[in-house]
């Protein structure tokens, strides 16, 4: 039975929902305090093997997902997008209230969207200290600007840019108030300077815990050239338990260094990720320019043959970025979980589903190095005569296929444009044992060889536009002389 939970600052609402039908089998609103946390328990106990999906686990429900796991309960997170995406995709004609939004958190889980909730860690911990630190230099800030200000009307021209407490200090000895006005402004100074030098305090306090943190975690990420103390528990902070991530592309994929594919019939073309996690998109860039700075860095050497390519400088930055985040999650993810054993479970994941398997088999292969292309497999009553195998050129996918579709089986691709064969496997042999033989296929015309090309649109009247009428200009007929 899955328990969805619509968390709120003083209420939590809860749902139930059976995961075959998708029907709600009773619900429950509590208080948000210890008392009502036992009395969720309690009821969520009636069915056997509970699972708690929580919205927003990070947020508001980020203390009820925590009381739930110390206490061996499985809890899910689901992210209130998702929540909403299916609450707009059901036919509630518009209706919205906490148990709508708790069942709602649960069908997202049916439908794949959630990840396991976990114990708070050391991720946690470097995640609040870069929150903290962020948030205690933005104050720092605040108050060198104040003091700049105050200073300018102390003294002529003002303090120099890069300025510290211990200068600030030194100026202020050589000013001699005369009124009033130019006391209080002392006295401001003084003030704002014992500020900075608590907050410099604080930061170094701050930078110390980190480190002790990420060397505890035992990651090795400062080892990267350009990756500092503050980058790697960031990284650390934000992405958590990198191995959730099933590929580096996936992972690219989140920190928003991976393009964004957009393809339409025979044209294809990439554009700029604006999505993704910007705070890791940030730390990525960080890297790379500190990288292409550097002349003997792996990084540099990459920047400069992307140059060489013809690519512009943004560009080949951006692909030095995307290098970085397969980087980053090759690190990050344990060395028991390397790429063959990522491949197996995607293998395994595809005999759940029998019509993706002959797609997703040439590509799980070719990671693996386990030989060639998979194609699709028929059985010898549809392949009928075999044919001779075809020469490595001509098994190649036609050129009007799309990139993401090369090396992948022509039977599950775009049909076949005239004087292209296919071809398939024989799955058995004559003695019942498996061979590997290819056979021709029926030929299959394509969708688009006898489609007109669409006449082009007029453009609207005058009348249709708003605008006045015009007579047909015509011109003098001259006489001949």
């Amino acid at each position: 039975m899955l328990l969805g939970v619509d968390p709120h600052k003083s209420t939590h609402t809860a749902t139930a929902v059976d995961p075959e039908s998708n029907q709600q089998a009773g619900s429950l609103r509590i208080e948000a305090s210890r008392a009502g946390y036992r009395r969720l328990l309690t009821w969520g106990r009636r069915w056997p093997q509970p699972r708690w999906v929580v919205e927003n686990v990070n947020g508001l429900g980020r203390h009820l997902a925590q009381w739930l796991v110390a206490r061996g309960e499985s809890v899910i997170d689901v992210l209130a997008s998702a929540t909403s995406r299916v609450r707009q995709l059901t036919r509630g004609g518009g209706r919205k209230n906490d148990r709508i939004d708790a069942a709602a958190a649960a069908t997202a889980y049916i439908h794949g969207d959630g990840r396991e909730g976990e114990v708070e860690g050391h991720t946690t911990a470097l995640a609040l200290l870069d929150e903290r630190r962020v948030n205690v230099a933005q104050a720092r800030v605040r108050s060198v600007n104040q003091l700049h200000a105050v200073l300018r009307d102390l003294l002529p021209g003002g303090a120099p840019p890069q300025l510290s407490a211990d200068q600030a200090a030194a100026l202020l000895r050589t000013v001699r108030p005369a009124g009033d006005a130019e006391k209080v402004r002392k006295d401001l100074a003084r003030e704002l300077v014992t500020e900075i030098r608590a907050l410099d305090k604080r930061l170094a306090e701050n930078a110390a815990r980190r480190e002790e943190l990420v060397g505890a975690s035992g990651s090795t990420l400062m080892n990267t050239p350009g990756v500092e103390p503050v980058l790697a528990a960031r990284l650390v902070g934000r992405v958590g338990r990198a191995s959730r991530f099933a590929t580096a592309a996936a992972f690219a994929n989140y920190t928003g260094a991976a393009p964004v594919e957009i393809a339409s019939a025979d044209k294809a073309r990439h554009r700029l990720s604006r999505s993704g996690d910007r705070q890791l998109n940030s730390v990525l860039h960080t890297i790379a320019v500190t990288q292409i700075r550097m002349p003997n860095s792996p990084g540099h050497a990459y920047y400069q043959r992307k140059l060489s390519e013809g690519k512009t400088p943004r560009e080949a930055k951006r692909c030095l970025k995307r290098r970085l985040a397969d980087h980053v999650w090759r690190i990050m993810t344990p060395t028991s979980e390397g790429p063959n054993t990522r491949c197996l479970k995607r293998l395994d994941k595809t005999q759940r589903h029998p019509g993706v398997r002959d797609t997703l088999t040439g590509r799980i292969r070719r990671q693996m190095g386990k030989g060639a292309r998979a194609v699709a497999t028929v059985s010898d009553s549809q392949a009928g005569k075999a044919a001779p195998t075809l020469p490595k050129k001509d098994q190649r996918p036609p050129p009007w296929s799309s990139g993401r579709h090369r090396g992948l089986p022509l039977m599950v691709m775009k049909p076949n444009p005239p004087g292209v064969r296919s071809w398939a496997t024989s799955k058995n042999g004559a003695d019942g044992e498996r061979t590997d033989r290819e056979v021709e296929l029926p030929h299959q015309p394509h969708p688009r060889a006898d489609r007109h090309r669409p006449r082009p649109c007029r453009p609207p009247s005058r009348h249709r536009r708003g605008l006045p009428r015009q007579r047909a200009h015509r011109p003098e007929h001259r006489h001949r002389p």
